[in-house]
């Protein structure tokens, strides 16, 4: 079979780009990176207001359930809001619902191919002659085309709701509801959660039907970017 030359700068760009893929499709790339769409209508005077949560767990995941409404709690007090005393409702009534899912995703994989090439045989200026040998292409790899490949990404999300209740007799009205959202390579949904509840709070209560990037350090937690 024949394929048909690349040029020299050709062959090296493609080689760069696989090795980009190869790093994140094998896991080892450092962020995690999650997006978060949210819509508000967050009241001015709501700085120091206290809060409870609406209880939806499914039976059997009470203590799961509890784990997830903590990251959500800690993240409201750190903006301010103070949780209600035990017994009592708050001003605004928080919902959790965290869920993770896989997918299929196909992607194109580079393919290349190593040849090696023949040194035909010289001879030195002492007249001494080296023989001929075979051996590895000095340009690297040869670029061959794509593959279809297919992979399973984790879709894992949190949603969290907040209504105010009071002061009565007013009807309950949303104030705000963010969905944080990571997909990448499988990972534990209790280990998602906490960057989720912070990337869902990252600029609260922020503009109103905004979509934004929000990448944390996957070693340290550390927040490295955000964009709109």
């Amino acid at each position: 079979m024949h394929f048909p030359a690349f040029p020299r700068l050709g062959r090296r760009t493609f080689a760069a780009f696989a090795a980009a893929a190869a790093l994140l499709l094998a896991g080892c790339a450092s962020t995690l990176d999650t997006k978060v769409t949210r819509f508000q209508a967050w009241p001015a005077d709501g700085a120091g207001s206290t809060f409870s949560f609406g209880r939806h767990a499914a039976v059997g995941r009470e203590l799961e359930q509890s784990t997830y409404e903590q990251y959500v709690r800690e993240e409201l007090e750190r903006r301010g809001l103070r949780s209600a005393p035990a017994g009592q409702a708050g001003r605004f009534l928080v919902e959790v619902e965290a869920s993770g899912s896989q997918r299929q995703q196909r992607y194109l994989q580079p393919m290349y191919q190593d040849y090696r090439v023949y040194i035909p045989a010289r001879r030195l200026a002492d007249g001494r002659v080296v023989g001929g040998y075979w051996a590895a292409d000095p340009w690297g790899p040869q670029y061959m085309g794509d593959r279809e490949q297919v992979r399973l990404v984790q879709v894992s999300k949190l949603i969290v709701r907040i209504r105010e209740t009071q002061p009565p007799p007013a009807a309950p009205r949303s104030v705000y509801e963010a969905t944080a959202v990571y997909e990448g390579i499988a990972e534990n949904l209790p280990d998602l959660v906490p960057f989720l509840a912070r990337a869902a709070f990252d600029g609260f209560p922020g503009r109103n039907g905004e979509t934004r990037r929000v990448v944390f350090d996957a070693q340290t937690g550390a927040l490295v970017q955000q964009q709109p």
